[in-house]
C-alpha cells in the first residue's frame, strides 16, 4: 500500500516560485531596470554632470540627512509608544492605538498641508516656536517633522508584537537577582527587541527617502536649503526631461538600495551574533 502523502493547500514549490518571480518582475525588476535603460541614453559623462550637479547633490542631502534624522526620531519615540501601548492600561487605550495607523490612512497631500498650517509661525504650534525665533514650517526642519509623521508607524507596528512576546517572569527574574531597571531594560529586552527595532528603523528610513506628498506643502522647496530629490525628479518631468529625471531617481536607487543592505546586514550579524 501507498503511503499517504500530504497535499499542500498552496501550489508546488515551481509553480510558486514562477509566480513569485513573475509578479516580482513586473512589478519591481522591470520598472527598476527601466531606470538603467533610459539613463543610459545620457551616457557616463552625461550621467555624472547630472548625478553630480550642486542642486542635485544639495537636495539628495536634504533628502537623506532629513530622513535619517525623522527615522532616528522614530525609532527612539516609537519604542516608547510601543512601550506604552503594551505595558500600560489606561483609558482610552484603543483610541491611541488607532492613532498610530492614521498616517497609513491619511493622504500625504493631506497631512502635508495639516502640518504647515500647525507649524507655520502664526500656526497653532509654530506661533509658540517663532516666539524663540524657531522657524519650523518652511524650512529641513519641517521636513523632518513631516517624515517623523508619516514614519512613525513602521517602528511601532514592527516592535509592538516582539515587545508583547517579551516573558515578564524573565525580567522579574533578573530583578531579584539584583538587577536595576536599566540593567534589565539593556540586558533582557534590549537585545530582544533589537532586531524589530532596526527593521521598524530601516522602513521608516526607506518610506521617508521616496516621501513627496506630505513634505512639498511644508518644505518650502527652496533649491539649496529645502528642497527634496523628488520633487527635483518632478521638475525634471515636468521640463520632459525625463533622461535626468532617471538620472536623479538612479542615484537614490543605488544610495538607498546600499543604506538598506548595510541594515540587513547589520541585523544579519546581530542575529549571528545572538545564536552564537
Amino acid at each position: 500500500m501507498a503511503p499517504f502523502k500530504a497535499h499542500s493547500v498552496l501550489p508546488g514549490f515551481n509553480l510558486a516560485l514562477g509566480f513569485t518571480l513573475l509578479y516580482l518582475s513586473l512589478l519591481v525588476l522591470i520598472p527598476l531596470s527601466s531606470l538603467f535603460f533610459k539613463t543610459a541614453i545620457l551616457g557616463w559623462d552625461g550621467f555624472w554632470e547630472v548625478a553630480t550637479g550642486d542642486r542635485v547633490l544639495a537636495s539628495l542631502r536634504v533628502t537623506f540627512v532629513a530622513s535619517f534624522a525623522a527615522a532616528v526620531l522614530n525609532a527612539i519615540f516609537g519604542l516608547i509608544v510601543a512601550w506604552v501601548l503594551v505595558r500600560y492600561t489606561f483609558p482610552g487605550k484603543r483610541i491611541v492605538d488607532a492613532l498610530v495607523d492614521l498616517p497609513f490612512a491619511l493622504p500625504t497631500a493631506v497631512a502635508g498641508i495639516t502640518l504647515a498650517m500647525l507649524y507655520a509661525p502664526n500656526g497653532w504650534i509654530g506661533q509658540y516656536f517663532a516666539e524663540h525665533n524657531i522657524k519650523i514650517a518652511y524650512t529641513p526642519l519641517g521636513i523632518v517633522v513631516a517624515l517623523t509623521f508619516i514614519g512613525l508607524p513602521f517602528v511601532v507596528r514592527t516592535v509592538q508584537p516582539v515587545l508583547a512576546d517579551v516573558e515578564v517572569e524573565i525580567e522579574e527574574a533578573a530583578a531579584s537577582l539584583g538587577a536595576s531597571r536599566w540593567d534589565v531594560f539593556r540586558r533582557v529586552i534590549f537585545p530582544s527587541i533589537y532586531p524589530a527595532l532596526l527593521t521598524g528603523f530601516a522602513l521608516a528610513f526607506a518610506r521617508s527617502i521616496g516621501e513627496y506628498g506630505s513634505v512639498i506643502f511644508i518644505a518650502g522647496n527652496m533649491p539649496f536649503i529645502s528642497e527634496i530629490a523628488p520633487l527635483l525628479i518632478v521638475a525634471k518631468l515636468e521640463q520632459y526631461d525625463y533622461a535626468g529625471a532617471t538620472a536623479i531617481a538612479l542615484v537614490m536607487l543605488i544610495i538607498s538600495f546600499t543604506l538598506l543592505l548595510a541594515i540587513n546586514g547589520l541585523q544579519w550579524w546581530s542575529n549571528r551574533r545572538e545564536i552564537r
